[in-house]
């Protein structure tokens, strides 16, 4: 019976932060301080250490590069990113993680990241490639937010509370790529139980009547979901 050759592994986290600045999608970006790939941006992450997790090896690297902390973060992992060739250094699968939050504040680079900041989806799109094969990590991060609007009640995640109608669009809007009919969302959200709950507050936004504000209703999952062909063909810019 012959022997069997098993890949020696080393095992990583990536991290894809997302929140919404200034009504774009924006991604956390660092710029790698060592190689391979040094000067390069990259998602944030690193190898696991000793007996951590995925998970706890996730919280380490985003305070160790980025100065944030985890625990008021939206966090979900991602399908595992293991191809042979991804790494110059050998064998390395990284597991991904997805991370959401509203207002997160602007990032300290540390460790081995020589700098850290918010970019832009479309800027990252124009500017070229990332280290590794963090532009396919990326796109399926964004897919996965994308399909979270439509199912689930994550787009509140974006959203400092109390929120307004027209701010939790504007979510929807930066998340998927385009504007939508303010009337045709407005009902939409408010007819979707355990979705939003009034507050009972108004807030003057421009110069217009004073907005009601929402906090986050009970619900997980929509129902119905929010569909975006249900919102009509996005109306671009």
């Amino acid at each position: 019976m012959g022997t069997r050759d098993h890949a020696v592994l080393r095992l990583a986290v990536d991290l894809v932060i997302l929140t919404v600045r200034e009504d774009q999608l924006q991604i956390l970006i660092i710029e790698r301080g060592n190689p391979p790939f040094a000067g390069r941006p990259a998602l944030p992450g690193g190898f696991l250490r000793g007996t951590e997790d995925p998970l706890a090896a996730a919280h380490r690297e985003l305070r160790e590069e980025t100065g944030l902390n985890a625990s008021g973060l939206h966090l979900e992992q991602l399908p595992v990113a293991g191809a042979p060739d991804r790494d110059p250094r050998g064998r390395v699968v990284s597991v991904p993680y997805l991370a959401i939050a509203p207002n997160l504040p602007m990032p300290i680079a540390g460790s081995d990241a020589s700098g850290a900041r918010w970019r832009p989806l479309d800027s990252l799109e124009e500017d070229g490639h990332l280290a590794f094969d963090h532009d396919e990590i990326l796109q399926v991060a964004i897919e996965r937010a994308r399909i979270q609007l439509e199912h689930t009640t994550l787009a509140a995640a974006f959203c400092a509370e109390p929120f307004t109608i027209g701010q939790l669009r504007g979510v929807y809007e930066a998340v998927w790529g385009g504007q939508l009919d303010p009337r045709n969302f407005s009902r939409k959200v408010i007819k979707t139980e355990g979705f939003v709950v009034a507050t009972g507050e108004k807030r003057l936004v421009g110069t217009g009547r004073p907005a009601a504000l929402y906090r986050r209703g009970p619900a997980t999952r929509l129902h119905p979901a929010m569909l975006r062909a249900d919102l009509g063909p996005p109306i671009h810019p």
